[in-house]
């Protein structure tokens, strides 16, 4: 008899991406959707195709895939975004190694297709990730953003890639940073990390672009590698902006609470008479009629 599988998407607002990954997983016992307060069509499509949608608030990677764990009933879980696309080949070598293998988990390539192109170089084409577990066997997952797996027992690589279609163009990439960048930022801020000056900024940038684009050789995927070396260079910049918004004593937020309480203070001394001559003529005259009447 083949082992049951469950499939557990993390969503929000991913109605242009789910309805392809859901026809990809046909052959899994079932679909998981945790989605977190989408704002689209997306819950709707995943219940059209039958999945189990759960909602979740928390802002956690780990915890999402954990809810999604705590609520599968197969043998086996296997964890896909609604970016990522399962062909047939990789289906049948992940339904094969469930069957037959003594492994805990399966590991495979992942094949990352940014801008239209698929990505040779830049330290994106050594992808490799592990998705598929024995149920028996994970125990959960930890970190905020990049979150890994604890899990018992042996993993076995396979030869198939995921596809993972992401940065579909400079909205979606910039909507995926304003996700996760604020969390790293969080968690880099509470570590205590020194002062952020504005030559923190410049060289962190810098590096990220130098290391992405030449150390990794992203030149050689032509204008699209050049391109996502400066992507994955302003995401730095934006992590190191934020835990500089942290690092303000008073606060962003108190400094303009400050400016908010002084002009609602200037405007309690204030009468609207003050602020015209016409406004005091037209209310002497609106007194006196009253007076009349």
């Amino acid at each position: 008899m083949r082992p049951s599988i469950s499939a557990i998407i993390i969503t929000k607002n991913e109605e242009l991406m789910l309805a392809n990954c859901l026809e990809a997983l046909q052959w899994c016992s079932e679909i998981i959707v945790v989605d977190s307060d989408s704002e689209d069509q997306t819950v709707g499509i995943a219940e059209r195709a039958g999945a189990k949608v759960i909602a979740s608030q928390t802002h956690s990677f780990s915890e999402k895939r954990n809810i999604g764990k705590e609520a599968a009933s197969s043998e086996w879980v296997f964890y896909i975004d609604a970016d990522e696309r399962v062909t047939p080949r990789l289906a049948k070598e992940i339904l094969v190694q469930t069957e037959t293998s003594t492994a805990n988990a399966l590991v495979f390539h992942r094949q990352n297709m940014m801008y239209g192109k698929v990505f040779q170089f830049g330290g994106w084409q050594s992808e490799f990730i592990t998705r598929v577990f024995r149920l028996s066997a994970l125990e959960k997952w930890q970190g905020d953003i990049h979150e890994s797996p604890v899990f018992t027992g042996e993993s076995v690589q396979l030869h198939s890639s995921l596809v993972h279609l992401t940065h579909r163009n400079t909205v979606d990439g910039l909507l995926k940073s304003a996700s996760w960048t604020p969390i790293e930022a969080r968690l880099l801020y509470e570590s205590s990390v020194a002062p952020v000056s504005f030559m923190t900024l410049l060289r962190k940038g810098s590096m990220e672009f130098f290391r992405r684009a030449v150390l990794k050789k992203g030149y050689q995927d032509g204008l699209e590698g050049l391109i996502e070396a400066l992507v994955q260079a302003i995401n730095r910049i934006l992590v190191y902006i934020q835990v500089w918004e942290l690092q303000q004593k008073p606060s962003l937020a108190e400094k303009y609470q400050r400016v908010e309480l002084e002009i609602n203070n200037q405007w309690k001394s204030v009468k609207p008479e003050d602020l015209s001559p016409v406004l005091a003529v037209e209310k002497k005259e609106l007194k006196k009629d009253e007076e009349v009447t």
